[in-house]
């Protein structure tokens, strides 16, 4: 997959804000990519976001004169290993159905010679539209792949499919399609019929995460800086692997993974009484950044300025201590409990010191320094530490963490390494 490359044809959806993060991803690993963006699009994310993100200019104009003395379109289509579309809207799909070429995106997708993957994103009625239904099998018979639509709550505020997949997906996705080694144009086929690993089939996990809000009064509250994307992106990867799995997350940044039981929660207190609800599980990941105390005179009313000049007295007292509870229970215990450990300083030291005084198996510990760019970024780099010893993983994406460690808990769980020899009867 390194040294390949993608061309990126965004459409004019909502959904268009996510590309400036897919094309980091990409980038990331390798991935050369070329964008393009529909007049659209242009009204989401701007050329200027995508061809400083991909490095490479971004192509808005099919009747560009500087370069179709040389038919760069034709070019333009061609050069690519594989066309990406997203977000796919209604309005493309159609043309793309009915062999339009009016604008430059229609005219490349026209042209083009190689595998096209699409990622549709529009509302709920309009996917579910006789004519949309009928161009997806138009699409599908000429060989295009689809990733999603995902159900989901949407911008207009309605609900069902139609909403982007997440560009973890859309990822997992082109790197199926760049990793091909049998003729692309069935690749839509293969992604359908992939092997699947569902070790975790019939196990239930409960997976914490996000940043809790512990309300000082009505408007403001204490927080951290955790965007949730980990312990999103590790629901998503057990899911993948069979797992039933109770998400209990607090107010994050990142929406929570389709296919999973959704628990939104404020405080500490609340994701304590969520996971206990959601007892009993053969796992628990504690990936939430829980607040370490709440305000205990939060007020009811808004605190206003009393033209003292002096700042209300804030009273603390500890929130509960999640991993602390669920590692010491004694009936209905999970049988694996996995912790976190966000650290600035002797990370090992203390993260070791963490699984041992609250009886976690594992602990996954990271330094989240402001330098390293790990609370809140894309990338993560960790050290599992278990009764055996630390185990340090290279820094790569957190969705990348999250399916590593998802295997792990896998083999934990079943005795089993789905393509090793060691197996449990």
């Amino acid at each position: 997959m390194l040294g390949s490359r993608v061309l990126l044809i965004v459409g004019g959806g909502i959904a268009a804000f996510k590309m400036p993060e897919l094309i980091r991803m990409m980038r990331r690993e390798g991935i050369a990519v070329v964008p393009v963006l529909t007049s659209a699009g242009a009204e989401f994310v701007t050329p200027l976001t995508l061809s400083a993100l991909a490095e490479s200019a971004c192509h808005t104009e099919l009747f560009d004169l500087t370069r179709e003395s040389e038919m760069g379109h034709i070019q333009l289509s061609r050069s690519a290993d594989l066309v990406v579309v997203a977000p796919a809207t209604a309005d493309l799909m159609a043309k793309m159905a009915s062999g339009l070429a009016n604008d430059l995106a229609s005219t490349l997708l026209l042209a083009t010679d190689k595998p096209v993957l699409i990622a549709p994103a529009m509302n709920v009625r309009m996917w579910e539209h006789p004519a949309t239904a009928r161009n997806r099998a138009v699409l599908e018979r000429d060989g295009i792949s689809f990733i999603g639509p995902d159900e989901g709550e949407m911008a207009c505020g309605e609900y069902g499919a139609g909403r982007m997949a997440e560009p973890e997906a859309i990822l997992d996705a082109i790197r199926i399609m760049l990793g091909a080694s049998r003729p692309l144009q069935l690749a839509s086929e293969w992604i359908k019929n992939a092997p699947v690993d569902h070790r975790l089939s019939g196990k239930h996990v409960i997976v914490t995460s996000g940043p809790t809000h512990e309300p000082i009064d009505p408007v403001r509250y204490i927080a951290n800086r955790s965007s949730g994307a980990q312990g999103t992106a590790i629901a998503a990867a057990l899911r993948d692997l069979g797992a039933r799995v109770s998400f209990v997350t607090g107010p994050a940044e990142v929406p929570p993974p389709h296919g999973v039981d959704v628990i939104r929660v404020q405080t500490a207190e609340e994701m304590r009484r969520a996971v206990e609800a959601a007892l009993p599980a053969d796992a628990a990941v504690m990936a939430a950044a829980v607040a370490d105390w709440r305000v205990s005179n939060a007020n009811g009313s808004k605190i206003k300025k009393d033209g003292s000049g002096r700042p209300p007295v804030l009273e603390f007292t500890e929130n509960p201590d999640i991993l602390a509870w669920i590692g010491a229970l004694e009936a209905g215990r999970p049988e694996l409990v996995v912790g976190f450990a966000a650290e600035t300083d002797d990370v090992i030291l203390h993260a070791s010191s963490k699984r041992m005084r609250k009886r976690a198996d594992w602990i996954v510990a990271n330094d989240v320094r402001p330098e390293t760019g790990i609370m809140g970024g894309a990338e993560n780099a960790v050290t599992l530490i278990t009764h055996e010893g630390a185990e340090e993983w290279p820094r790569m994406a957190k969705s990348d963490v999250a399916i590593r460690l998802a295997e792990r808990i896998a083999d934990s769980l079943t005795g089993s390494v789905l393509f090793g020899a060691e197996v449990d009867a």
